[in-house]
């Protein structure tokens, strides 16, 4: 499990620090969950109120970016809100061991969800025993 351990260290556990949130009262930090199989990651974001046309989502030089903007729903004045609006942002260090060429992005219903394939040399396999 050594690939959770290090997107998560990146992304704000221990070592703390790669993860950039730029000035926090210019971003809303969308929650994110990531799970690992022997063969990947799958990384999931709310980003609630956030249309397809206004989210971004890319990989440069080893760093995801999720970006995303959320515009108000109703029209009126606010009388209670628990979302927050505006631009959603999260950035993390994607392990060598990913294979960033299959890299797939799925958005539903104000869930954007990730599938990070490990490279095939990555992935553990069974060895055969031979008896002669």
């Amino acid at each position: 499990m050594a690939v959770k351990k290090s997107i998560l260290a990146k992304e704000g556990g221990e070592g703390s620090g790669r993860e950039e949130t730029r000035d926090l009262q210019d971003y809303v930090r969308p929650a994110v969950d990531i799970y690992e199989t022997a063969e990947g990651l799958t990384l999931v974001a709310d980003m609630p109120g956030v249309a397809k046309e206004h989210l971004n989502v890319d990989i440069d030089k080893g760093v995801l970016t999720l970006r995303g903007h959320a515009e108000g729903m109703a029209t009126g004045e606010d009388l209670h809100r628990e979302f927050a609006l505006g631009t959603y942002f999260r950035q993390f260090e994607i392990p060598d061991e990913i294979d960033l060429k299959s890299v797939s992005a799925e958005f539903k219903d104000g869930v954007l969800t990730l599938s990070l394939p490990k490279a095939l040399a990555a992935r553990p396999r069974k060895i055969p025993i031979l008896t002669h």
